[in-house]
């Protein structure tokens, strides 16, 4: 997963064509944590989008933009539009995670 440290870093990646998730996260969130683990694993399962890790407090104004209210959050980007989000305010698992984005395949 592609951590950017800076808005240049993360727009150049957001320019780029192609499928990409955003995951919006906080060190200090724990469903974020309980999240982290499985990720690699997603990751590896879905080559055909590009993981991108915005961490909520560096990027607030990101989060503004995006109208992100609640971490995590997932946003699905194809050629830089938004084409899904997945947010609720229950814990997510690898398989609803994972069933999020087999159905934007």
């Amino acid at each position: 997963m592609i951590a950017p440290k800076n808005f240049e870093e993360l727009a150049s990646l957001l320019e780029k064509s192609g499928r990409q998730v955003l995951f919006f996260s906080a060190e200090w969130c724990g469903d974020c944590r309980y999240i982290k683990p499985f990720l690699p694993e997603i990751e590896a399962e879905n080559p055909e989008f590009t993981f991108i890790l915005v961490d909520r407090d560096a990027f607030i104004d990101l989060t503004k933009k995006w109208d992100i209210f609640g971490i995590p959050s997932l946003i699905l980007l194809e050629n830089g539009q938004e084409i899904g989000r997945f947010v609720s305010k229950n814990r997510k698992n690898k398989a609803e995670i994972q069933a999020f984005l087999e159905k934007m395949k």
